[in-house]
């Protein structure tokens, strides 16, 4: 088969890298992890999804200085405004979360006084109040852990279960090392995230299943190999699919990233890092655990013979 990526075949060692790529995961597990408690506690950036609030997608006509607006949201009343900007062709884009529903009226005022007469176009409004944003953040949980589950019942019933914890491993490495980045970015946990990491979820489990297939038919044909020699040859078959898979989901996702509007700009963000972080994964974290599996497993099966000996 003709290959795009003509890199020499069994010439990378994934396998013998693993505990490299061990202690790299571990990182972003724990940065994850702290992200997680934080989150929970209330201390990381949450969207209006989640915590409440006003959040208003404005196209102006003609350009204002946000500095000035800020100033005239105060004078108004309105306190914490996030306000985020960008240049379009017919104008400035703006849009502006604030942390307190009901304020329409007044963010609208401001507006009108900042723009000096010019054209105001409210393109969408979305307002949550508090009880409705913990509801989220529980569905938002719930669809999180199930999304995992089903994928490891899935994994185990298309090959075994040894692979099924595996892939659920990596999955759950691959949510939660997203989740720690963005809170290092100090980007605001919304619905979009939410959106991102089941789509990356997904991904990340077609990417898995891929090297698996290839994993179970050198098994097959490769019985005299060991385990190790047998997945790194595997992971070395798929890497051209692989990578490439990779760089033409990113091609979209830049795409999107560019031109994108700012309400998609968070989603693209996490789902570019999730392409990198998944693919990633699916070499270094998914197959390499199988060995890790096995050499407990044979670990235990020693002691429990030694033990029966005595």
């Amino acid at each position: 088969m003709f290959e795009i990526l003509a890199w020499k075949k069994d010439e990378w060692d994934f396998v013998g890298r693993r505990r490299i790529a061990f202690a790299f995961s571990g990182v972003l597990m724990l940065i994850g992890a702290v992200a997680i408690v934080q989150t929970v506690r209330g201390k990381a950036p949450m969207g209006i999804d989640f915590a409440g609030g006003l959040s208003m997608n404005v196209v102006l006509e003609k350009p204002v200085d946000v500095d000035r607006l800020r100033q005239v949201f105060g004078a108004v009343g309105i306190k914490e405004a996030q306000i985020q900007q960008a240049e379009i062709a017919t104008g400035q884009r703006l849009l502006i979360r604030l942390r307190e529903p009901g304020q329409e009226p007044a963010v609208r005022k401001a507006l009108e006084e900042t723009s000096g007469g010019s054209a105001i176009t409210i393109e969408g409004i979305q307002e949550v109040g508090p009880a409705v944003g913990r509801k989220l953040q529980a569905q938002a949980a719930w669809a999180v852990f199930w999304a995992i589950v089903l994928i490891m019942v899935y994994i185990w019933a298309r090959f075994e279960y040894r692979f099924g914890f595996a892939a659920a491993i990596a999955t759950i490495h691959d949510v939660v090392a997203i989740v720690g980045i963005m809170w290092l970015m100090q980007k605001d946990f919304t619905m979009m995230t939410v959106s991102a990491l089941l789509t990356l979820a997904g991904y990340s489990l077609s990417d898995t299943v891929v090297v698996y297939d290839r994993i179970r038919e050198n098994m097959r044909l490769r019985v005299r190999d060991s385990l190790a020699s047998t997945i790194n040859k595997s992971i070395n078959d798929v890497l051209s699919r692989t990578s490439l898979t990779g760089v033409t989901s990113l091609f979209t996702l830049v795409a999107l990233l560019v031109y994108g509007s700012l309400v998609t700009f968070d989603f693209a963000l996490a789902l570019s890092l999730g392409v990198l972080i998944g693919t990633y994964s699916s070499w270094f974290v998914a197959s390499p655990i199988i060995i890790e599996w096995e050499d407990y497993r044979r670990k235990r099966a020693s002691e429990a013979a030694l033990s029966h000996r005595r």
